[in-house]
C-alpha cells in the first residue's frame, strides 16, 4: 500500500500535521493555493505552531507546492481545506468546491479522494463526487473512489495528536472502506473505527462539536443564572463534579473553526429535509450572545464602581479562540471588543501568541507589544487562559488597573476572592 504517493490538499491546522505523519510511511506532497504558506513551510517554519522545526526537518519524504500540476502523479488525495460559514451562518462550501474542481482536472483511473473537512451528512456524495466526475470525465466507484475520515485536530493540544487519537474512516465501497481504514491504520496508533458509510462518518464528525457546543451553552446559561443569584459558578461546578457522572464543562466565549461553526452545517441540512432543530440552534444563539453579555456585565460593574464608561480604558488579555495557540479563526473575543467599542470605551489587546501582522486592520492598532504595569486601565478582562497570564499572577494583574479598576476573569485563572468578577 505504501508504494502509492499521497497528496494533502490544504496545509492548515489539519493538513500539515497529517502530511507530516503520512510522510513517515510514504512519499507525500503537500499542496496549498496560498504561496506564502507554502514558502513558509519550505523554509522550515509553521506559523500555526502545530509542527515544530525539527519535525519539518525530519520529514524528508514530504515536499510542498502551490502548483496543482505537481501532484498529478499522486494516487491518493486527502482534502483538508476549511469549511466555514458565511455572514448568514450558512455553510460556505466554496473552499471544498474549488478543491474538488482542481483535483477533478488531474484525477486518473484508480485514484482515491478522501475528505477530512467537516461537512453535513451527504455532502461528499452530493457535492464533491459530481464535481470530481465532471472535471475528470471518470465514473465514480468504477474509475475513481472516495472516502471520508473526519479530522480530530485540536489546535494547541500537544497530547491529543493524530497518532494517539482513534480515527474514524469510511469508503465509497466495502473494499475502499477497508483500504481507507488500513491507510489510516499506518499512522493512527490508537486505532481506527470503520464507519458503515461515508454519511455516517460525516454525521459522527458534525455531532462531536455540536455536543460540545450544547454542553458549553448549558454552562453559559447556568453562569448567567448564578450571577443573578450571587453565586460563584466555578465553585458550583467544582462541587457538582464530585458526582461520578457529571461532565466537566466550563462557560466561555465559544469560537474557533469547529465548535462555533459545525452545528450550522447540521442544522442547515436538517432544515433542507424539513426539520427545524430547536435545541441546537438555541445553544448556538446563547453562545453567540456571550460576547455582548460579558461586555454589559463588565460595564455594569464599572458603573457601580463609579467609573465613567465613555472614554474608559479597557485591556483585553488574549484574542485567540483558545489558550496557548495562535489560532484566531472565528474568535469570539472580537464580539466582546466590538460591543465595548460601541459604548465608547478605548480598547487595548494583549495577545502574546499572535503576530500583529496576522490581525485584520480593524483590530491591529489595538494590539500591544508589551504590558504596562503603571495602573492605567479602568478594567482588565482575562478572555483567554494562556499559561503566561496565570504566571503573571493576580497581584501583578492588579498593577495594570487604576485604584477602582475591575478585573473580570472569564477563564477562572484565579480564585473567587482574587478577581472582581468571574463568568
Amino acid at each position: 500500500m505504501n508504494t502509492k504517493s499521497l497528496a494533502v490538499v490544504g496545509l492548515g491546522y489539519v493538513g500539515l500535521p497529517l502530511a507530516v505523519e503520512f510522510s513517515k510511511k510514504r512519499r507525500v506532497i503537500g499542496f496549498d493555493i496560498n504561496k506564502n504558506r507554502v514558502n513558509e513551510l519550505i523554509s522550515g517554519f509553521d506559523s500555526t505552531l502545530e509542527v515544530d522545526v525539527d519535525q519539518l526537518k525530519k520529514a524528508d519524504k514530504l515536499s510542498f507546492t502551490s502548483n496543482i500540476k505537481d501532484i498529478v502523479e499522486c494516487n491518493i488525495y486527502i482534502v483538508t481545506v476549511p469549511t466555514p460559514i458565511d455572514k448568514s451562518r450558512r455553510p460556505d462550501l466554496s473552499p471544498i468546491v474549488k478543491a474538488c474542481k482542481s483535483i477533478g482536472e488531474i484525477l486518473k483511473r484508480g485514484d482515491l479522494v478522501i475528505f477530512e473537512s467537516t461537512v453535513y451528512p451527504g455532502a461528499t456524495e452530493e457535492i464533491c463526487v459530481p464535481l470530481l466526475q465532471e472535471g475528470s470525465g471518470l465514473e465514480f466507484n468504477l474509475d475513481f473512489f472516495c472516502g471520508y475520515s473526519p479530522e480530530r485536530i485540536n489546535p494547541g493540544d500537544k497530547f491529543h495528536r493524530i497518532s494517539n487519537v482513534i480515527k474514524v474512516t469510511s469508503g465509497s465501497t466495502p473494499a475502499i472502506a477497508k483500504y481507507v481504514d488500513d491507510l489510516y491504520g499506518e499512522i493512527a496508533l490508537a486505532g481506527t473505527h470503520k464507519a458503515e458509510s461515508i454519511k455516517i462518518a460525516e454525521a459522527a464528525k458534525v455531532i462531536e462539536n455540536t455536543q460540545r457546543d450544547l454542553n458549553i451553552a448549558l454552562m453559559n446559561e447556568l453562569s448567567i443564572i448564578f450571577n443573578l443569584l450571587g453565586i460563584d459558578t466555578e465553585s458550583v461546578l467544582r462541587a457538582a463534579e464530585t458526582k461520578w457522572n457529571f461532565i466537566p464543562f466550563r462557560p466561555g466565549l465559544v469560537g474557533g473553526h469547529c465548535i462555533g461553526v459545525d452545528p450550522y452545517y447540521l442544522t442547515a441540512k436538517a432544515e433542507e429535509v424539513g426539520y427545524h432543530p430547536e435545541i441546537i440552534l438555541a445553544g448556538r444563539r446563547l453562545n453567540d450572545s456571550m460576547g455582548s453579555y460579558v461586555a454589559k456585565n463588565l460595564l455594569k460593574k464599572m458603573s457601580k464602581n463609579g467609573i465613567s464608561i465613555f472614554n474608559s480604558k479597557i485591556l483585553i488579555m488574549g484574542f485567540t479562540f483558545k489558550e496557548n495557540c495562535p489560532d484566531i479563526r472565528n474568535t469570539k473575543v472580537s464580539d466582546l471588543v466590538s460591543e465595548l467599542l460601541e459604548y465608547g470605551s478605548n480598547i487595548a489587546i494583549y495577545e502574546p501568541w499572535v503576530n500583529k501582522k496576522k490581525i485584520s486592520h480593524k483590530y491591529s492598532n489595538m494590539f500591544l507589544e508589551d504590558l504596562d504595569f503603571s495602573g492605567q486601565y479602568d478594567a482588565v478582562v482575562i478572555a483567554v487562559s494562556h499559561m503566561l497570564f496565570r504566571e503573571i499572577g493576580i497581584k501583578k494583574m492588579r498593577e495594570l488597573c487604576k485604584k477602582r479598576g475591575v478585573i473580570y476573569d472569564l477563564k477562572y485563572l484565579f480564585g473567587p476572592e482574587e478577581s472582581d468578577m468571574r463568568l
